[in-house]
């Protein structure tokens, strides 16, 4: 019935598989035929603290009793607290801008490197480099943003404003004086779980500080501790200008958001959300921290994400006819194999055999398990995935 009804009513915009979860206990999910399912998805890397997590489930249900949202017009508690714990756990001195979405955080992203470049002295910058295998978002401009010449189909004419360099050495031949900003994935995760190398990136990093050129780091996707540390600028041990975040930040909640050294840049009036930063969104932000940050000084969230790295490099020597090489960070991991094709046919497989996977570039077999995942759920996965390869 739900399928047929999902058919009628809702655009097509996914290529959807019509299996009908109802319940999931960390990084296990059950259907309605009582299946049991190993999520090495996470919801796309949102799902950070797993599902059913009581102590999150608590807080939400405590705050939505009280106050889900009254509006940015006045002071939101938790908002305040969630931005001065991120600030604090991220060691950057920064202020911070709430919304709903990783592409909504990438457009304030943009919209604070436009005013630098418009404010601040002659001649006026509006220039944003990415690189050509980059994933931004899905809006206009972030779409723009997004250097995969695939993505920018049927919606133009797009702003105008965007560079693509072909990797972080070739950013440098394209800055000139009207470039404001360079905007990069420290691992890009729609562009194949690519990590970028830190020789490179130490290079990029000095040259743009001689021009005056912002670093935006997008870490919607590495962000509160996906590669291990809250974001992956700390574990490359650097300090971009901009930083933009969502997806685990709510552990399934919406909520984006962005952070800048450049604290007075906006003043009342020049960006806003109707929903960003509420009463609901922000509690369910500090619920998911306070859980992490405990997950990791437990030593719990290195212990697992080494063990989940052993099995998985394991993985891919055992199966070298297929797999070319183990690539990504933490628990935000791939398997380039040697076809989309075979990509495709483990993909499917690996569901009939009660594992959930993501597809990453044109051949690369995404992992983002919830960051709570256990050794014995790893197990179960990498056993499961055994039979379908």
């Amino acid at each position: 019935m739900y399928k047929e009804m999902d058919k009628e009513y809702v655009l097509h915009t996914y290529g959807r598989n019509y299996v009908d979860f109802r319940y999931g206990k960390n990084a296990t999910l059950y259907d309605n035929n009582g299946k049991e399912y190993i999520d090495f998805t996470s919801g796309i890397g949102v799902v950070s603290v797993g599902h059913g997590n009581e102590t999150l489930s608590k807080a939400i249900c405590e705050q939505a009793n009280n106050i889900i949202h009254i509006s940015n017009l006045y002071l939101i508690r938790p908002q305040a607290e969630l931005a001065k714990k991120l600030i604090e756990l991220s060691g950057y001195d920064m202020r911070m801008f709430f919304a709903n979405s990783g592409a909504e955080a990438n457009e304030g992203a943009i919209k604070i490197a436009r005013k630098y470049g418009e404010v601040e002295g002659e001649p006026k910058r509006y220039k944003i480099i990415t690189l050509k295998n980059s994933f931004h978002g899905r809006t206009i401009t972030s779409l723009k943003a997004t250097g995969q010449e695939k993505m920018h189909n049927f919606f133009g004419p797009y702003p105008d404003g965007f560079v693509y360099a072909e990797d972080l050495n070739d950013v440098k031949r394209l800055c000139d004086d009207k470039t404001v900003a360079v905007m990069i994935e420290l691992v890009q995760g729609e562009g194949g779980v690519e990590p970028q190398d830190k020789k490179e990136l130490y290079s990029l990093v000095d040259f743009l500080k001689t021009k005056d050129i912002l670093l935006i780091v997008d870490e919607v996707q590495t962000g509160i501790y996906r590669t291990g540390e809250l974001f992956a600028s700390n574990l490359y041990e650097i300090e971009p200008d901009i930083i933009t975040v969502a997806k685990g930040l709510g552990g399934g909640v919406p909520i984006g958001g962005v952070l800048t050294k450049l604290k007075d840049i906006f003043s009342p009036g020049d960006h806003g959300s109707t929903f960003g930063g509420n009463y609901l969104s922000t509690v369910a932000g500090l619920s998911v921290l306070n859980i992490l940050e405990n997950h990791k000084n437990k030593g719990l969230l290195d212990e697992n994400m080494v063990y989940f790295s052993d099995r998985l490099n394991q993985f891919a020597k055992n199966h070298d006819d297929i797999v070319l090489k183990s690539v990504g960070l933490g628990f935000m991991r791939g398997l380039r194999l040697n076809s989309s094709e075979i990509l495709t046919k483990i993909v499917d497989k690996a569901f009939e055999n009660g594992v959930l996977l993501l597809k990453a570039g044109r051949n690369t077999l995404r992992f983002l398990p919830p960051l709570t995942i256990t050794k014995d759920e790893i197990d179960k996965g990498f056993e499961r995935l055994e039979k379908c390869f």
